[in-house]
């Protein structure tokens, strides 16, 4: 994986993965809050190693795993800054609503009794499911970002509206908020101006890494099942080739978000970089275990199934052309050629 042996506490928790449960992944996520390095704490390689790990052995549990931790990284980064931030209390699980959406709208107002939210939130995984959130609502020009109880009087999911085929276990429907209580985490603009904001970004890629090498494998057991012709081993030469060049993409990441390479707009290009390598990694995988494979795992062996319905789904985060027109952008907007 990421590195070549995991740390022992890695391996326990991934040893007790044994297929797409929430509830078993949530409190795998609480469990692992106050153990998960952080980024850029001088073990960043380990932290993607856990999630990548974990997103081998199951995709939905490094999907809830994953924002869990996102959040807890943010919450640790504006306590570093001298931020005062909420706590992520022992067995509280969280998200981080972050995304926009056409016709919706969540606003910050500050009320005689404290900040409040109110309007809709779309792209809200598992809403019915975590104690709190972190969420990005408007304030003026800018967005900021505010810890929500999910619990809170005012918190409507919307059930019903996730149609996904690929982890299915983990909607990702609409939220609606009224005047709901919430807990301001930093300044205006401070969510997207952080260095962690390309940190956690290059973590989800972590987490699709390892999704891809757990749909690789398929290729390495058929090729034990039975000898592979010159086809077969083509497959399994160039899978490894594309997640041998995507680790090393992740492996200096790490290193760079160690040393304090990461921040501001290197961070942006790191992030850009890191996460397009290993979606192009990830969807020639994809393909050339179709193409390896046929359609008998994808018709008759669930678990192969549903790793690949999963996969599919999840790196659609990835916003395709459009970030590698945001890398081209940040390229020329630094000045001079990078290469």
């Amino acid at each position: 994986m990421l590195q070549p042996d995991a740390d022992p506490d890695v391996a326990r928790a991934v040893a007790v993965v044994t297929g797409p449960d929430v509830g078993h992944a949530l409190a795998l996520a609480a469990d692992l809050t106050a153990t998960a390095p952080l980024p850029g704490s001088g073990r960043t390689l380990a932290r993607w190693d856990l999630l990548a790990r974990l997103a081998a052995a199951d995709l939905t549990t490094a999907r809830v795993v994953e924002a869990h931790l996102d959040a807890v990284a943010i919450l640790a980064e504006a306590h570093a800054a001298g931020v005062e931030t909420p706590a992520a209390a022992p067995g509280t699980t969280w998200g981080v609503f972050a995304a926009e959406g056409p016709g919706v709208r969540l606003d910050a107002h500050e009320t005689p009794s404290g900040w409040q939210v109110t309007g809709d939130k779309p792209w809200c995984s598992l809403a019915g499911r975590l104690t709190h959130a972190l969420v990005t609502a408007h304030d003026g020009d800018e967005r900021r970002l505010l810890a929500v109880d999910l619990h809170a009087p005012g918190v409507t999911v919307h059930e019903g509206t996730w149609h996904a085929r690929g982890l299915t276990d983990v909607p990702s429907g609409p939220v609606t908020f009224d005047a709901v209580p919430a807990e301001p985490v930093g300044d205006p603009g401070w969510y997207l101006r952080r260095a962690g904001f390309a940190h956690g970004g290059i973590g989800v890629a972590a987490a699709w890494f390892g999704g891809a090498v757990g749909v690789a494998r398929a290729l390495w057991r058929a090729a034990e099942r039975r000898p592979p012709d010159q086809v077969a081993l083509m497959h399994l030469g160039d899978a490894d080739l594309d997640l041998h060049a995507a680790a090393t993409v992740m492996r200096a990441a790490a290193a760079d978000v160690d040393a304090g390479r990461a921040d501001g707009d290197a961070g942006i290009v790191l992030a850009l970089r890191a996460r397009s390598a290993v979606v192009r990694a990830a969807e020639a995988v994809l393909h050339r275990v179709a193409h390896g494979l046929g359609p008998a795992p994808l018709a008759l062996d669930d678990a192969h199934a549903r790793r690949v319905a999963d996969l599919t789904v999840y790196l659609r985060q990835h916003h395709a052309e459009r970030d590698s027109a945001a890398l081209g952008r940040a390229l020329l907007d630094a000045g001079s050629p990078p290469w």
